[in-house]
């Protein structure tokens, strides 16, 4: 109803109320933070005090929606963002929080991402451009004087590093939302294409490939075991063209004739000093020497940037900012090192200058410093005993390796004295090596003995010939005489490529250009997940759906399945984060070649159908070939005649040979624990097991066991079992009763060196299948198609 003029009213009725007085802006004072992490925040408050009101947004406000596009390609590929579930509680108090403070610092992650997060945050509260309180804030490191600093020296945000977090999200959105219906089609639903994490497994399946296409071949050599005058042993070898006759005749040539001195050349090679850590170095390095998955890596060091309890110090963060490429290092951090190593080390162990290091790759980005321990207050054996009091020992390897890497790098190089000895046996030239540490240098803080070589670095002299070194060479000098106690032949086979493991493939990632270092943990887990790619041992093999994906997109998207292009492609996005490039330019660029392999992809997918790949088996039914297929449980075998055949079975692999497993076949003494009837192989979300053939009327059921006692002598039987991951490993029939479990498979028999009760069948990245004792402190070890040990 509307209101009356004041002329209008009636007597008796009154004066209309006066109008409303606008509402008093409240009095703004003190500052609010913002971070991703409730946890970063607790350690915040901790060091800002109560003057600033510290709040986490939990992790991303605002995204693509997950069931649609949610990308408008043809209005220059803007997207559409919702606020993500859950979330708009935490975006209303946030809100009511920024109404009331004098100045809003948001401080995210110094990285694309949380450069997406406070641009998304800042949208919400009325800026970008309309609100001059809200700024942005870096913390490289959690420590008072970094985080004082920081907050006091604001900066804006920074809209080519979002634009750059944008691109890669509406790339990413396309591709997967574009391919993956046509992998439907082609293999089965459900599956998923990434524009990264396909270029992935195409790697492992390529390096697979490669192992399956190598041809064995042995190169021979006749190795001769010699004493000085002083009895000092030294082995010489030749490897002689011709292959074994030429060896095995060199051999007899040089039995009881003279070996002579004829050169030797003395050098020192100084081998320097590691970068500090990466992302992916620290991955690789974690993985090798402390067998971290590169999730658990990233989680790991998380925490150790965000903050740990450190007694009456509190919380604090004892690492910088851990998703970084860059191997610089601010001039304070290598001063406070170079004080440390001049004092536990010794002067000796000191560069005359810093070290510095260039970066590999390209897109690195030099703003970030390299990851370090924010402060040298804190080694490794004053953190470790608070953290092992709190259970965290993983938490306190972690800081020490990147500690000692950091220490190492400010240090001088190591230096290897090499030796190059020839001798003469009649016409036969033969050649010793030798290498022999002369000054540890940085290996004093990084370990003279590493498992591998360190990533990054290159390996020691002396190692890199095609026959390996051997022990430090005695003192020799030319004309010197020397004994020949034995002339043998050698064979050394030549290996195939070896496979990936986490950490090589991450390097690989890396030097190629793929992906960035936020990123690398995710793929890994994603390919998994997915099923694509399987890990044995630490080795990284592919299934046959991961060859199938890639065999559908390698044909139908060559140009985005390529290494090469998905790395300029990364490249371009660093050009966008620089403000060299525009995004929408980059993403126009990609889409016009994509849509079009995307059309012709989907119009061949709706003619061929699934391609099936044959097994080599008749079916039972109709006798048409049967063929692969995947479903929510894994790989079986369905007739090709489908529809009008449905036969379907389960299957296992024997060296490489399917071998089905029909359903509803009586198991020969196979009895029902419930009921005694017989019992029926059946194949459900958790791996294959016996069912009573009664059922529904009995429900009866357990384990596939493997013929195989449990080791732990409880009376029953290893079953093979598989995990909510989907992964095969193998536990007691009797569970819980009993608790033994194993992810190799068990083997019986004990072991011929230590006498353990039983053995396991494992695949070694260098020897393939070996059997193998489960006590990794035997050691004992043999092919698979050796055999056993005679007793003795």
């Amino acid at each position: 109803m509307a209101r009356r003029a004041d002329s209008e009213v009636e007597p008796g009725e009154g004066t209309p109320p006066a109008p409303r007085a606008p509402r008093a802006r409240p009095a703004r004072s003190g500052t609010l933070l913002v971070v991703e992490s409730p946890a970063k925040a607790k350690t915040l408050k901790r060091l800002l005090g109560s003057g600033v009101d510290v709040r986490a947004t939990v992790g991303h406000l605002k995204d693509l929606p997950a069931a649609i596009l949610g990308v408008d390609v043809e209005r220059g590929f803007e997207p559409r963002y919702d606020l993500v579930k859950g979330q708009a509680r935490v975006l209303s108090e946030l809100k009511r929080a920024a109404r009331t403070a004098e100045r809003v610092l948001i401080a995210t992650d110094p990285d694309r991402e949380g450069e997406a997060i406070a641009w998304h945050l800042a949208e919400e509260l009325g800026a970008p451009g309309g609100d001059a309180r809200i700024r942005r804030v870096l913390l490289d490191e959690l420590t008072p004087e970094a985080v004082r600093a920081a907050v006091e020296r604001p900066r804006d945000l920074d809209r080519h590093r979002f634009e750059a977090q944008q691109a890669r999200r509406i790339l990413d959105r396309l591709v997967g939302f574009q391919v993956s219906p046509i992998l439907w089609r082609a293999v089965r639903r459900g599956l998923s294409a990434g524009r990264v994490q396909s270029v992935a497994v195409r790697l492992v399946v390529e390096r697979e490939r490669a192992i399956e296409a190598f041809r064995p071949s042995v190169a021979h050599a006749v190795e001769a075991e010699l004493v000085d005058e002083e009895g000092r042993p030294l082995l010489a070898r030749l490897a002689p063209a011709g292959g074994r006759a030429a060896a095995e005749a060199l051999r007899r040539a040089v039995e009881g004739r003279a070996f002579t001195v004829r050169s030797v050349e003395r050098t020192d090679v100084a081998r320097p000093a590691p970068p500090p850590f990466t992302t992916a170095t620290l991955q690789q390095e974690a993985s090798r020497r402390l067998g971290f998955a590169p999730r658990r890596t990233m989680a790991l060091a998380q925490r150790l940037y965000e903050g740990v309890e450190l007694g009456e110090e509190g919380l604090l963060g004892l690492v910088t900012y851990l998703r970084t490429d860059s191997v610089r290092l601010a001039a304070g951090a290598v001063e406070a090192a170079r004080r440390h190593v001049e004092r536990v080390f010794g002067a000796d162990h000191l560069p005359a200058s810093p070290n510095q290091f260039s970066a590999r790759g390209r897109g690195v980005q030099g703003a970030h410093e390299a990851l370090r321990p924010t402060s040298m207050e804190w080694p490794p054996e004053r953190v470790r005993p608070l953290l092992e009091a709190a259970h965290e020992r993983d938490l306190g390897r972690l800081y020490e390796l990147v500690w000692s890497r950091f220490v190492a790098s400010q240090m001088a190089p190591a230096v290897y004295r090499r030796a190059a000895v020839e001798l003469a046996a009649g016409d036969a030239t033969f050649r010793a090596e030798g290498a022999s540490l002369a000054f540890d240098g940085w290996l004093a803080a990084w370990g003279k003995k590493p498992p591998e070589q360190a990533a990054g670095e290159e390996p020691p002299p002396g190692g890199a010939s095609a026959w390996p070194a051997g022990a430090p060479l005695p003192p020799l000098e030319p004309g010197q005489p020397l004994r020949l106690v034995e002339a043998r032949l050698l064979e050394r086979p030549a290996r195939p490529p070896p496979r990936f493991d986490e950490a090589s493939l991450v390097r690989e990632l890396e030097e190629r250009g793929l992906g960035r270092p936020s990123t690398f943990a995710a793929i890994l887990d994603t390919v998994q997940e997915k099923g694509y790619v399987e890990r044995h041992e630490k080795a990284l093999r592919p299934t046959e759906l991961g060859r199938r994906v890639t065999e559908e997109l390698a044909r139908r998207f060559p140009r985005e399945l390529d290494a090469a292009f998905t790395a300029a492609l990364e490249a371009k996005l660093d050009a966008v984060e620089e403000g060299t490039a525009d995004w929408r330019l980059v993403l126009a660029e990609f889409h016009g070649p994509f849509r079009e392999a995307v059309a012709r992809a989907e119009a061949e997918a709706r003619e061929a159908g699934r391609r099936p790949i044959e097994a080599g088996i008749a079916c039972d039914t109709c006798g048409r070939p049967l063929a692969v297929r995947w479903g929510r449980n894994g790989e079986f075998l369905s007739c090709t005649g489908y529809p009008a055949c449905r036969t379907t079975m389960g299957f296992r692999r024997e060296g490489g040979v399917i071998v089905p497993e029909r359903a509803d076949e009586v198991q020969p003494g196979e009895s029902c624990p419930a009921c005694a009837a017989p019992m029926i192989l059946r194949r459900g979300r958790f791996g294959r097991f016996l069912s009573c053939s009664r059922y529904p009327a009995c429900d009866g059921r357990r384990d596939v066991t493997i013929g195989v006692a449990c080791p732990l002598g409880c009376g029953g039987q290893v079953a093979e079992k598989r995990s909510r991951q989907g992964k095969t490993f193998y536990g007691c029939s009797t569970w819980p009763g009993c608790d033994f479990v194993s992810w190799d498979r068990p083997r019986a028999g004990p072991c011929p060196d230590c006498g353990g009760a039983w053995l396991v069948e494992r695949v070694s990245k260098r020897d393939g299948p070996v059997i193998a004792c489960p006590d990794r402190a035997c050691g004992y070890r043999r092919a698979a198609s050796a055999p056993p040990p005679a007793p003795a």
